[in-house]
């Protein structure tokens, strides 16, 4: 009988995709994958490159992909206010000279950019930040941060822009940070065995966020950001939300 190779994963690292590595580290199935941890933007460069064959990607990158397979019911997404992909400022929107983008995101990025042109009518300075470039936003110059990094910054600047919640005053949609995407056709046996390891994270949401608070390292309220903020389904909203970003994304 043929052995399946071990199908290669790579996961966001972030407080938000602990429901699906739990599920996975949980399931029969870690067995056939090998598991990797990474930042956003590295999650996007080993699926471009076929260092893994799945990844929770961010969904900016998903036109950069020879063949692309979206191949699960689950996201990371949010309905409205998401806590954890912000841009801080000084200044009110209308002030801000320069942005700075975060290096960790490739959907934050280009999502600001999509705002600053359509919604906000802003025409900012872009600049590709490096680390601690959270120390730089000050005057008219502002930045986008994401992830676990937002946490405990709330009250740190004077304006702090939500950016999910800015594209739903803009659509009134729903907004899709990153999908599971293969870059090449799986089997349906393991898609459905994938599927059930992170329904299995997310309805045992209630013992990983126990585990979570133990450890003492997340400055944020971990349920209330893991029940309420990030919203799993990828469903048909976030379905034509995906579309209409992609969309505004060609024309850049």
């Amino acid at each position: 009988m043929q052995v399946m190779e071990k199908v290669k994963i790579s996961v966001v690292s972030y407080l938000n995709s602990k429901p699906f590595i739990y599920g996975l580290k949980h399931s029969e199935l870690i067995n056939n994958v090998e598991l990797s941890l990474d930042i956003p933007s590295d999650c996007a460069r080993k699926l471009l490159n076929g260092e893994v064959d799945l990844g929770l990607i961010p969904i900016a990158v998903i036109p950069k992909l020879k063949e692309h397979y979206i191949i699960s019911d689950y996201c990371i997404g949010a309905e409205g206010k998401v806590t954890s992909v912000m841009m801080y400022s000084e200044v009110p929107l209308q002030e801000i000279s320069t942005i700075l983008l975060d290096y960790q995101s490739r959907t934050s990025v280009t999502l600001v950019k999509v705002l600053a042109n359509n919604y906000w009518k802003i025409s900012p300075t872009w600049i590709n930040a490096e680390a601690n470039f959270e120390n730089n936003i000050k005057d008219t110059t502002a930045a986008v941060i994401i992830g676990d990094r937002t946490f405990g910054l709330e009250n740190k600047y004077k304006y702090a822009y939500d950016l999910s919640e800015e594209w739903q005053k803009f659509t009134q949609l729903p907004f899709v940070f990153a999908c599971w995407v293969a870059n090449k056709p799986l089997p349906e046996t393991f898609i459905n065995s994938f599927n059930q390891a992170l329904k299995f994270g997310l309805d045992n949401r209630t013992q990983l966020i126990s585990e979570l608070k133990e450890l003492n390292v997340y400055h944020t309220d971990i349920a209330d950001y893991l029940n309420h903020h990030i919203k799993f389904n990828y469903d048909t909203e976030k379905q034509i939300a995906l579309k209409l970003f992609l969309s505004y994304c060609e024309k850049l």
